[in-house]
């Protein structure tokens, strides 16, 4: 449009002036001071109860009754926010006490034959955008705490063998192995398990780490793939495990590199 392009140029005095009062009623507000201050307090205030009984609303009456009509079993005190992406068909177990941040999604692949099997143990948190695909067992411990955008997955997802990957067939059984994570386990922001893991009470996995074999009780792993990187004393894991807000980004007090 020819006058959009000279009203944005700013040609000749009339587009000139029409381009100074289009940005001074861009650049206009409603003043809040005084009086208005207080009225728009007020406004923000209710803005926030009403917002917050709307979320409550559909946590309560809506998102957690379907997602509990897709689990096998959830113990007692369960909190979560929004309703987790679900898909394909597999046994959900979760423990008393756990808690989900924001919108976690679970995926099952039962092309294997197998139903999957998804447990978490009591008193453990998921953070926002964590992601697991299961395609046979992922099993978390007691008072686990998973830093938003984790990945777990048990199986590469599709075939090594380019061929196989254009017919669509799907991982070979062999691929698709269970991950074990133990108790009080801490894994930081955007870090990656993959199949067959099995990590150890107490353990710390860095941000961004992506775990590809066993990790001990008692140890921090970092980088890719994972290394150990420190051994865990009674006291230092104390310290580790009472100075995090799950909710608050964790990861801050995880090493960042080897």
């Amino acid at each position: 449009m020819s006058w959009l392009n000279k009203l944005r140029r700013g040609e000749g005095p009339f587009w000139g002036r029409a381009k100074r009062f289009a940005r001074a009623v861009l650049g206009s507000h409603i003043p809040v001071a005084g009086p208005t201050r207080v009225l728009f307090g007020l406004f923000y205030r209710l803005h926030v109860f009403v917002r917050e009984l709307w979320i409550w609303g559909l946590r309560f009456f809506w998102f957690e009754p379907l997602f509990r009509s897709q689990c096998e079993s959830i113990g007692a005190g369960f909190q979560m926010e929004q309703l987790p992406y679900l898909n394909g068909d597999g046994r959900i177990r979760i423990g008393a006490n756990v808690r989900f941040s924001g919108k976690p999604s679970i995926n099952f692949s039962a092309r294997s034959g197998v139903k999957p099997e998804f447990t978490i143990g009591d008193g453990t948190f998921i953070g926002h955008r964590c992601s697991f695909s299961i395609g046979r067992s992922i099993t978390i411990g007691k008072h686990c705490l998973f830093a938003g955008g984790v990945g777990v997955l048990d199986m590469d997802g599709h075939p090594i063998d380019a061929t196989e990957r254009r017919e669509g067939k799907p991982t070979p059984p062999e691929a698709i192995r269970e991950i074990r994570i133990g108790d009080d386990v801490w894994i930081g922001t955007g870090a990656t398990i993959l199949k067959g893991v099995t990590i150890g009470d107490r353990s710390i996995v860095a941000s961004s780490s992506v775990v590809t074999h066993d990790v001990p009780p008692d140890v921090i792993v970092a980088g890719n793939p994972a290394r150990i990187v420190k051994q865990l004393s009674g006291s230092q894991e104390a310290i580790l495990r009472s100075s995090g807000d799950p909710a608050n980004g964790i990861h801050r007090l995880i090493p960042q590199g080897g």
